[in-house]
Order: structure tokens, then C-alpha cells, then sequence
């Protein structure tokens, strides 16, 4: 496989995908780590399109980021999620530490191709950190770590045992004391490792905790909610994408019409043609969405420290919107599906429900209501969402 490049890299991660689709029913009902895929997405590049060039990456924007997310959900869900994640994680010393730590977690990571995963969550105070001499001691566990198996980096949190501060930290994944336990069994998204990582006295070195308090004490350090609910949406649109590509495969290969019509293909039946049309109008209307929102997301990061609340405010609002959008969206389209296929294709050698499985996890990662509530307060009253680990 060629390395991605910064013309290149939908091209490899097209490649890439259709790869993840020869075997991604099976992998499903297996669920555990895609250890070889995750391999792949090592080999390609891909792991640093985001990293400035200066720091050795491709030096990409959130925009390309998520069109990757968006071809990797076509075919599998979770690695789409793995991959977004990566980023997520990633992106925390360029929020919340120093110059020389930005640089230096950048760096390292585009220079061996590093997998990042995740533990930490400011909501779970689960995970203790005791100050010693030259460091923290952190003991506790943490639960829907995404991505923490087979991973080379793992961002973790704590709270202080004596000031119950809040703290993130970047620590190799490897570490003695981490314990990563394979206990993630969902119906949906069951690649994703999401499961508990427990901490027995593991060490963190002084230059792996991030500088900064992770609690939002610049408007760009914000920004975490916004670019979460921008990897979901991806998803979401991805995988309605890919249902409907399978849906059609289907019905012109396999589905029939129903015996009374006087049809010859199910292809000719006019409920059908209405019903690909409509699923395809509302694909269509939640990816222009989406789309949008990664423009303004795109807008946002470039200004980093000088990005303002009023404009941060605009993007929570358009962000939220497009996520609830592409949910709704992805869960109609990923379950109409069989209504244009029929019955027969509900055999488990297909695989076609993991598309709404998959969507039907992610959608409530975060609740729908809550989103739409601060986008109707804004249109309402004016009022931008409070800045929140989820707004």
C-alpha cells in the first residue's frame, strides 16, 4: 500500500475501506480488536494527516479528517470511530499544554506512526492522582475507553487527591500498572475496545502532564464537544452512505418484487423508487449539513488562541444541529433499508443490521434532546451554549 499523502490520502483511505469491508460482518459478530486493520490504518499515514508539516504530519484540516471518518463508516463503523478518536486524543497537549509538549507528542506520534487511545473524562472522577517527588501516582479506573487496546499512547485524567483538580495526561499505553481489560461486549460499535482500563500505581512523568488544567481557561480550549460531536456525525453519515450502497447492491442483484405487481425486477416497483428517493434526499440534506459545519469547525481551529465566544457559540450551534441531523437521518435510512430489500436480506450472513446497530450506540452517546434544547435556546433567546464537556 502507498503512503497517504497530503493529495493522496482519500484516495488510500478509500483503498482502505474496501479492505475493512471484506470481512467487517464477520469482525462484528467476532467483536474484539481489529489488531491487523488498525495495522493498516499504521502503514498508510493517515494517523498524522492532521499534524502540522512543521511537526513532520501532512498537515490537514479537521475537514479532511472527517471525509476519512466518513469512507472508513461506509464499510466499518468502529475502525471509522478508532480513527476519529485517534485525533481527538491526540489534539490534547495542542489544547491544554505547552509549546514544547505539543510539539513533542506531535512529533513523536507522526515519526512511529503512533495509535492514540482514550481514558480520561472530566465526569468520571474515578481515577485518583497522588503527587510524589518528581511526578503523579494515579490509581482508579476508567470505563468506555475507546480505542485503548492495541494502542501506542493513551490519554488518561485524574483528579488531585488533595485539591480534586481536574488533570490530563499522556501516557505510553504500555506502562507498567495500566491494565487494559477486554470487556466491551455492546451490540454496536463492538470493535471499538470501549471497555475499562484500570490503574495500579502507574507513573506519570512530570513532562507528560499537560500544563493546563484541563477546564477550559481559553475559549480554543473548548472545543473538545465540538469536535467529538463532528467525529459522530461523520459517522453517522458515513454509515447511512454505506447502508444505502449495500441496499442497492441488493435490490439490483438480489431483492424481488412483490408477486402481484406483474414486475420483473424489484428495482421496477414504484414504492421502491420512492422510497431510495426519499432515503437519498435526506442523506443528501444531512451531509450538506455536516459538511457546513466542518467549514466552520475548520475556521475555528485555525484561530486557536484568537478564536472569540461569539464565534465559538455559532459553531456549538451549527455542530449540535448537523450531529442530531445525521443521527436521525442515519437511524431512518439504516433501518429502512430492509423495507427495499425485503425479507431475505434480514439473513445473518449479510450483515446489513450492524449499520443500524452501529448508528443506534453512537446516537446516544450524547442525548439528541439536550443538543436540541441549546439550539433552541439560541434561536429562541440568542443565547450560545455554555461551555460544557458535551455543548
Amino acid at each position: 500500500m502507498a503512503t497517504a499523502t497530503a493529495s493522496s490520502y482519500l484516495t488510500i483511505a478509500a483503498e482502505l475501506a474496501g479492505r475493512f469491508r471484506e470481512d467487517a460482518a464477520e469482525r462484528d459478530k467476532a467483536g474484539g480488536t481489529p489488531v491487523r486493520q488498525r495495522g493498516w490504518i499504521r502503514e498508510s499515514g493517515l494517523l498524522k494527516l492532521l499534524i502540522p508539516a512543521e511537526y513532520g504530519g501532512l498537515g490537514g484540516q479537521w475537514s479532511d479528517v472527517l471525509r476519512v471518518v466518513r469512507e472508513f463508516a461506509r464499510t466499518d463503523a468502529a475502525l471509522a470511530h478508532l480513527y476519529g478518536y485517534h485525533f481527538l486524543c491526540l489534539i490534547a497537549p495542542h489544547l491544554a499544554g505547552t509549546e514544547e509538549q505539543k510539539r513533542y507528542f506531535y512529533e513523536i506520534t507522526a515519526a512511529n506512526n503512533y495509535f492514540w487511545g482514550n481514558s480520561s473524562n472530566p465526569l468520571q472522577k474515578t481515577i485518583i492522582g497522588r503527587r510524589s517527588e518528581d511526578g503523579v501516582i494515579v490509581n482508579g479506573s476508567k470505563a468506555f475507553s475507546s480505542g485503548s487496546p492495541d494502542s501506542d499512547l493513551l490519554a488518561i485524567s485524574w483528579n488531585d487527591s488533595e485539591s480534586g483538580e481536574y488533570y490530563e495526561g499522556i501516557i505510553p499505553s504500555g506502562r507498567t500498572g495500566v491494565e487494559i481489560v477486554d470487556d466491551w461486549d455492546n451490540m454496536g460499535q463492538r470493535q471499538t475496545g470501549s471497555g475499562t482500563v484500570k490503574f495500579h500505581d502507574v507513573r506519570v512523568e512530570p513532562h507528560e502532564i499537560l500544563e493546563t488544567p484541563y477546564a477550559g481557561q481559553t475559549v480554543f480550549s473548548t472545543l473538545v464537544p465540538q469536535l467529538s460531536q463532528s467525529i459522530l456525525a461523520s459517522i453517522f453519515i458515513g454509515s447511512a452512505a454505506g447502508a444505502l450502497e449495500e441496499a442497492k447492491a441488493y435490490t439490483l442483484q438480489h431483492a424481488r418484487p412483490w408477486y402481484t405487481s406483474g414486475l420483473e425486477r424489484a428495482s421496477e416497483e414504484p414504492s421502491t423508487l420512492s422510497r431510495y428517493g426519499d432515503m437519498w434526499a435526506d442523506y443528501q440534506a444531512a451531509l450538506s449539513l455536516v459538511e457546513k459545519s466542518d467549514r466552520l469547525l475548520d475556521a475555528a481551529w485555525a484561530k486557536e488562541e484568537a478564536l472569540g465566544e461569539e464565534e465559538r457559540g455559532e459553531l456549538a450551534v451549527l455542530v449540535a444541529a448537523s450531529n442530531v441531523q445525521a443521527g436521525k437521518m442515519a437511524l431512518d435510512v439504516t433501518s429502512r433499508i430492509f423495507e427495499v430489500m425485503g425479507a431475505r436480506a434480514t439473513a445473518s450472513k449479510y450483515g446489513f443490521d450492524r449499520f443500524w446497530r452501529n448508528v443506534r450506540t453512537h446516537s446516544l452517546h450524547n442525548p439528541a434532546e439536550f443538543k436540541l434544547r441549546s439550539v433552541g435556546n439560541w434561536y429562541l433567546t440568542g443565547s450560545a451554549p455554555v461551555p460544557g464537556f458535551y455543548s
